[in-house]
């Protein structure tokens, strides 16, 4: 059964999962669903349609699932959905979505939210995703597995940031960043790829080359960048990463998408050529 602190309110219809433990002055409210074995440490808020997955750690004055910054919000019952094993540190927030953007907030598993990190309305974020301390996205943006944030980055609305992207510190991010790539800047412009994190997660050099391969005729090369891509297409059609690479590129989405810096430089966690 559930352990709770006597100074915590739990409001009626919250639905607690076996074996959790929620500590001093926290509260709970009626449609909040908390999963098996998580904790909630001390002084924790959570409101609104807010699910929070299986033993997902939550530390104080972190505020799950209020309402949208956003002006077109009524006050609709949209919701915040949050996935197993996450590790939520203090006075992290993350809001419901908006019936516009969908109705829905989502995080995934084995996410790891550092202090004051923010998942605004109708964001979609992976699985095994970090947030550095800080770091913050606006509305409607969406981040794709195994992606690292840079403490202070700041990740503009509509955003897509691919799958195993690495952001650094300080960072403006405003147009979308392809899977493994490395991002960085004030006005951030790709200097690399994520090498380090493609390494930590098995691939072969074999395959890291042939993305650096791609990386290097995407936004190294001469001529149109659409025949680059088609080119890359066909070039790499049985490839699983760059096939990853292009279909980012190909599907596209409200911002545009981020290119290399002229120097093609690199950096300690990136290579481009």
């Amino acid at each position: 059964m559930a352990a709770i602190d006597p100074t915590s309110r739990i409001a009626p219809g919250a639905v607690i999962g076996q074996d959790a433990s929620i500590g001093p002055f926290c509260l709970v409210g009626p449609d909040v669903v908390l999963g098996d074995g998580c904790r909630l440490l001390a002084n924790v808020h959570l409101t609104g349609h807010t699910t929070v997955g299986a033993r997902t750690v939550i530390y104080p004055f972190v505020s799950l699932g209020t309402p949208p910054q956003s002006v077109s919000y009524r006050g609709e019952p949209t919701r915040l959905v949050i996935g197993a094993d996450c590790d939520i540190r203090e006075n992290v927030t993350m809001n419901i979505g908006t019936a516009q953007g969908g109705g829905i907030t989502t995080v995934g598993d084995r996410c790891f939210f550092m202090v004051g990190s923010h998942v605004a309305h109708d964001c979609h974020v992976g699985n095994r995703v970090t947030f550095a301390n800080n770091a913050v996205l606006g509305g409607h943006v969406t981040v794709g597995d195994d992606v690292f944030l840079g403490g202070q980055v700041a990740v503009h609305q509509f955003v897509r940031i691919g799958e195993g992207a690495m952001l650094g510190g300080v960072s403006g991010i405003t147009r979308d960043v392809i899977p493994f790539g490395f991002a960085f800047g004030l006005a951030a412009k790709l200097i690399g790829l994520n090498v380090i994190g493609l390494k930590r997660r098995g691939h072969s050099r074999d395959a890291i080359r042939r993305v650096r391969e791609a990386y290097r005729t995407l936004f190294l090369a001469k001529g149109e960048f659409r025949e680059r891509v088609a080119s890359l297409s066909s070039e790499f059609a049985n490839d699983p990463l760059v096939g990853k690479i292009i279909s980012f590129i190909q599907a596209s989405g409200k911002r545009p998408l981020m290119m290399a810096d002229a120097a093609g430089e690199t950096s300690e966690e990136g290579a481009a050529p």
